[in-house]
């Protein structure tokens, strides 16, 4: 989640197809081309006929967009103790090595884009984050879709720190110039080079001095939410030449755990706080597209009269739309991972009948079974998707009426969608304006002609609508109104729906691959199934996180080794600390037996 420095603009203009194969295999020796060749390869579990080698290979490496830094930038970084930044290929932070990536060395979900003088940038997809991969009895199984076991915040505050040091210590960025430039780079280059660097930090560095809190995320966990509004008001809104808005980054106190993907297209709510409408294509490249704003997208909107939406949201933005579509086609191919060990069969019937009773006895098919829901134009079925409130942590939900300055984004408004954004606007306003207003100009690119311009504001942009180009039917863009819904009507401009998620309310998931998505409640304050069926007051108040899987909890098992990292939740008094352990108390009174049983059903799932 950060920014692209000022020499990105030419940085991304497309390669020739021989020159970036040629930087990328340069590159490669000097990442780590030899990091798969001890690591075991992991039993790939069976998620059904359309998830295929070919599509996982598509899921791990297609680029969105995502610009982190020049890839001969971090390839060139060492960590305190000298190893290269990119050594064991991220594994530390519990990104999982990718044998297929181009270069050699990058993990799953990191991709080598297009770039320019300087070479292709490292990004991120979706799958850096949603791959999961569990170990039971030393053997590692994948389930891809599945809630990453992986530690961001360092992530992020290491990047922090390793270009730090190369700023900060002259032997640090001699070496580093070296790297990216040759030993024999002129002098002006070299210079060049550092203001280069120094560019790409300043940004960077407010991100995460202001956005990192205390205590940190830890492993399977994130504030997304509040980082893509910290990355976007923070970072891209401003004025020019830095576009920093300072004040409108806040601390990301709200983390949660990664959410699966399996079923994810075909839910009719998403995000934890059930905010965004979902289940067609263009809902879920809305979806996609704030994502990518969020993890180190280049976006700098500016005021533009000549662009029919008076802003031009394309303009440095490096968001790869056909890669965002291609990753929701794989995304909607992605079955739920298929339990690989023993089950009780007459155990399991046993469960499936506890499961199907009501939730007053202790059921779970009231609110997490399958049924039908909203159907998006033209015909894509959905599942229905409860946004209830059930007790849980308040804290994720609290961050959507967060307030933002709306700065190169003042007035911004999309006809019929979105009402103009005054100075001040919550967060959530302002990122749906940003989004809803990149596919609109994407999919519309419009000339304006001087019969438009001499219309009233109002009637131009409409006359222009209709005279558009476009391969979206204007039901589509009706459908776009509940991208991003608020959270209340009290804060919602006038041309947002009315209809808003019950307060402190969360998004029930149909459970299908539940059993691979530890920890669970939506802040991940629950180790395993089996203690999510305690009474909270029972639950276990820290545990630690890593991959090491319990098949008896259905969990994460109670010793772990890759992570020195143990998460401490708080009681229902707590509530709004962003790990309490309070709420979802169903099924906690079922007898001993009856919570076997279900426990069973549910890794049949």
């Amino acid at each position: 989640m950060t920014i692209a420095s000022p020499i990105a603009s030419p940085l991304r203009r497309p390669f020739a197809g021989r020159a970036i194969l040629a930087s990328r295999r340069l590159l490669g020796a000097l990442l780590l081309p030899a990091a798969f060749a001890a690591s075991a390869q992991p039993v790939m579990l069976d998620q059904g006929n359309d998830w295929t080698p070919t599509a996982r290979r598509a899921f791990y490496g297609r680029d969105q967009g995502s610009q982190i830094m020049p890839l001969r930038w971090i390839a060139a970084l060492k960590l305190p103790d000298g190893q290269p930044f990119m050594a064991d290929s991220l594994g530390r932070y519990g990104y999982l090595p990718n044998p297929d990536s181009e270069p050699p060395g990058l993990p799953v979900g990191f991709t080598a884009g297009s770039g320019g003088p300087s070479g292709p940038f490292i990004g991120m997809t979706c799958a850096a984050c949603h791959t999961r991969q569990i170990e039971v009895a030393g053997v590692a199984y994948r389930a891809d879709g599945g809630p990453g076991i992986v530690d961001f915040q360092s992530f992020l505050a290491d990047l922090d720190q390793a270009v730090q040091t190369v700023l900060d210590k002259p032997a640090a960025f001699k070496d580093f110039a070296a790297a990216v430039l040759g030993p024999k780079a002129p002098p002006p280059k070299v210079a060049e080079l550092r203001t280069a660097l120094a560019a790409w930090h300043l940004p960077y560095h407010t991100l995460i001095q202001r956005a990192l809190p205390t205590p940190a995320w830890g492993p399977s966990r994130l504030d997304a939410v509040a980082m893509i509004f910290n990355r976007l008001a923070g970072l891209d809104l401003g004025p020019p030449p830095t576009y920093l808005i300072p004040e409108n980054i806040q601390p990301a106190d709200a983390p949660v755990r990664y959410p699966f993907l399996w079923n994810a297209a075909i839910q009719d709510k998403t995000q934890w706080p059930g905010f965004a409408d979902n289940g067609s294509p263009l809902l879920g490249l809305s979806r996609n597209l704030g994502e990518v704003f969020g993890v180190f997208a280049s976006f700098k909107p500016k005021q533009d009269y000549w662009k029919v939406l008076g802003v031009d949201y394309l303009h440095e933005n490096s968001a790869d739309f056909g890669g965002l579509r291609t990753l929701e086609d794989l995304i909607g191919k992605i079955g739920p991972p298929k339990w690989p060990w023993n089950v009780d069969v007459a155990l399991a019937v046993q469960g499936e009948a506890i499961y199907a009773r009501s939730t007053a006895q202790g059921g779970c098919a009231d609110c997490h079974g399958v049924k039908p829901g909203t159907t998006r134009f033209p015909d894509h079925k959905t599942w229905a998707t409860p946004i209830q409130n059930v007790g849980t942590d308040t804290r994720e939900y609290a961050v959507l009426g967060r307030q933002v300055k709306t700065g190169v984004l003042l007035g911004a408004k999309i006809p019929f969608l979105t009402s103009p954004l005054k100075p001040v606007e919550p967060a959530i306003s302002v990122l749906g304006t940003a989004v809803l207003g990149s596919i609109l100009q994407h999919y519309m690119p419009l000339v304006l002609d001087a019969d438009l311009v001499a219309r009233a504001e109002a009637s131009r942009i409409a006359g222009a609508l209709e005279k558009a180009p476009s391969s979206l039917d204007p039901r589509q863009i009706e459908e776009l109104r509940g991208a991003f819904r608020l959270k209340g009507p009290s804060s919602a401009p006038s041309g947002a729906s009315s209809a808003a998620a019950p307060v402190n309310a969360y998004e029930a998931r149909v459970l299908q691959g539940i059993w691979a998505a530890a920890p669970y409640l939506h802040n991940g304050s629950v180790p395993s199934l089996a203690e999510l069926l305690k009474p909270a007051n029972q639950r276990v108040s820290e545990f630690k996180i890593g991959p090491n899987y319990d098949l008896q909890t259905v969990g994460l098992a109670a010793e772990q080794t890759k992570f020195n990292y143990t998460l401490k939740t708080t009681d229902c008094s707590q509530l709004n600390s962003g790990s309490s352990r309070c709420g979802h108390e169903f099924g906690t009174s079922l007898p001993a037996d009856e919570k076997k049983a279900l426990l069973e059903y549910l890794k049949t799932l």
